[in-house]
């Protein structure tokens, strides 16, 4: 009788460590090489800043680099899914590598949090994108913002130049339809991709309709060349970039050529003169300061899309953990929801209120106005 009640005593006891201690499985793709390389290497780094546990739960965070390649962010999708029995990934980096890999997690049913410029991956909403997350602002929020200056500064012709992928084509869509609305004709369209050095065809192109402003849509370093290639052939009207332009190596690499420019962006780039009573701010400091203990400098606003993926999975995974196991479907398929009704959640650049039309959550808190002023991020007054 006491080598039964032992036996079972042990054998409830292993069902409670096992259960106790199962990991929760992330997976993390990031462009840490590449042309996105400046986008994915503080995104990969950022990793080590995320919660370690969450709901009394273990979480494992494996990591892959895509080399910014949408095909090898498939296969590392594929292998996180079907080696890995991830429960949900964050990532890729680049928006043509989010909108290569969302058929396979729809099938799949595992959540994706996209730390990607482009709203094409969560807009419009179908029941393929229902299992994605954005973590950075929409185009139009973003775009809104953008015309609302010209508006004020009384531009009536923009150019527009953006990169040859969902990113660019995007915006471009986003911006056509937002400028005619308010009264601003858009002249001139270009096109280019990320990795190209030169881009004087498209400069002259632009410049021969003389529009009153241009806008250029393009992630990381790509958003540098053509404002360069535009200022050596004696652009001077208003620039303006998107919140794809938003890291210190814009400022770096483009020197007195991107003085002026406006664009809509995070608060982390102007985090000192954002006021005290801002929900994002101790956020935003928060990652900001841990970052630079890690790395000796602070983050680009990119790696802050994958540290507020573990804001939202520490939300969420709560909730989904009174429905289901993790590695089981009944576990993702709750976390998904979990995660479409986060509410009220303060993350490093806005709050989001997620609904199953709105995966991204963000509002006008989610953005700021930011000039270049002498090789420095100002807030825009």
């Amino acid at each position: 009788m006491n080598l039964i009640k032992t036996v079972v005593f042990t054998s409830i006891l292993a069902t409670t460590v096992s259960t106790a201690f199962a990991d929760i499985k992330v997976g993390v793709i990031s462009s840490a090489s590449g042309p996105v390389a400046m986008v994915g290497i503080p995104q990969k780094n950022t990793i080590a800043l995320l919660p370690k546990t969450i709901g009394g739960q273990r979480v494992q965070y494996i990591s892959i680099d895509d080399a910014s390649d949408p095909t090898a962010s498939v296969k590392a999708v594929n292998k996180l899914i079907k080696e890995n029995n991830v429960d949900a990934i964050i990532g890729p980096s680049g928006s043509p590598n989010v909108m290569a890999v969302i058929g396979t997690i729809a099938k799949a049913g595992v959540p994706l949090l996209a730390p990607v410029g482009t709203s094409a991956a969560v807009l419009p909403m179908n029941p393929q994108k229902k299992w994605v997350f954005k973590t950075t602002q929409n185009d139009d929020l973003i775009a809104s913002a953008l015309v609302q200056d010209m508006v004020k500064r009384k531009i009536k012709t923009l150019g527009f130049i953006g990169t040859a992928d969902p990113y660019g084509d995007n915006w471009n869509k986003v911006i056509t339809a937002l400028a005619a609305k308010n009264g601003i004709s858009v002249v001139a369209k270009e096109s280019f991709q990320r990795q190209d050095t030169s881009l004087t065809g498209q400069a002259l192109k632009l410049i021969a309709k003389r529009p009153q402003a241009i806008l250029v849509a393009a992630p990381g370093s790509s958003a540098v060349t053509p404002q360069v290639a535009l200022y050596d052939r004696g652009y001077r009207g208003q620039m303006y970039q998107t919140h794809g332009a938003a890291l210190d190596q814009f400022l770096k690499m483009g020197g007195e050529k991107v003085n002026h420019t406006i664009l809509a962006a995070s608060l982390m780039l102007v985090i000192n003169e954002i006021p005290n009573n801002n929900p994002s701010k101790p956020v935003a400091l928060t990652y900001m300061n841990n970052y630079k203990k890690l790395y000796g400098d602070y983050p680009a606003t990119f790696g802050a899309n994958v540290y507020d993926a573990g804001l939202l999975l520490q939300r969420a995974v709560p909730v989904a953990l009174k429905k289901g196991k993790p590695g089981t479907l009944q576990f993702r398929q709750a976390l998904r929801t979990a995660l479409e009704n986060t509410k009220n959640l303060a993350g490093t650049q806005g709050v989001y209120n997620m609904t199953p039309m709105d995966h991204s959550g963000f509002d006008q808190r989610g953005r700021v106005m930011i000039a270049v002023l002498n090789g420095h991020w100002k807030l825009l007054k």
